[in-house]
């Protein structure tokens, strides 16, 4: 069974007074090739203009016909799948999670990692450098990877934590969370559309 690529990005905030939703998303293939011409594509050519001088692609950043192009792209991809998870801030009643968004957030991921089904059991994940910290770094790792472990037992797994200008798998797995954060957040879902056949959405509370 072959290896697995899984980029893992989010959008909104944890804060009390922030967002109303919290979206973990993720984009997964077995060939990051695909992620990284289809960038070196879009810089070249249809949009060589609009990305010049631009780190990376960022959704917030983009303008609508941008974001279209990246979503239907992704869409368009052989082997490419996505799923996101959504918390509903309101419906988050722990005391100990709300005063530790790090906890919160690895506890988020954790859903995804139970929930998400990647064909393989060796699994390269890559999460935008979200948590700076190195003693963050090792406790999100042990948590995801017991996580995913818990479905699949003898996965080899391997986190890595990058910044998402260096890694266009991260930039599109930005992309997906944004226009999962659109649907629930600002209640549009005309970008999410574009990916609705290869995503799954779960949420942390029903």
């Amino acid at each position: 069974m072959p290896e697995r690529y899984v980029f893992i990005d989010e959008s909104g905030d944890l804060g009390e007074r922030g967002s109303d939703y919290f979206v973990i998303g993720a984009i997964w293939t077995e060939n990051v090739t695909l992620f990284e011409r289809f960038v070196k594509n879009a810089r070249r050519n249809k949009f060589k203009k609009v990305l010049r001088g631009a780190q990376e692609l960022k959704a917030n950043k983009s303008k609508k016909d941008l974001r279209n192009y990246v979503l239907e792209s992704i869409a368009c991809m052989d082997d490419v799948h996505c799923h996101a998870i959504v918390l509903h801030k309101k419906k988050l009643y722990s005391t100990y999670l709300k005063n530790n968004k790090h906890k919160l957030y690895n506890y988020v991921c954790g859903v995804l990692a139970s929930t998400m089904s990647v064909d393989s059991k060796s699994l390269v994940i890559r999460i935008d450098r979200s948590q700076g910290k190195q003693a963050l770094q090792r406790d999100f790792n042990q948590y995801l990877k017991k996580k995913i472990k818990e479905r699949k037992w003898n996965a080899r797994i391997a986190v890595h934590h990058s910044w998402s200008h260096g890694w266009p798998g991260l930039q599109m797995a930005d992309f997906v969370a944004w226009s999962v954060f659109q649907k629930f957040e600002n209640s549009d879902d005309s970008y999410f559309t574009r990916i609705e056949n290869i995503t799954n959405i779960n949420h942390v509370y029903k």
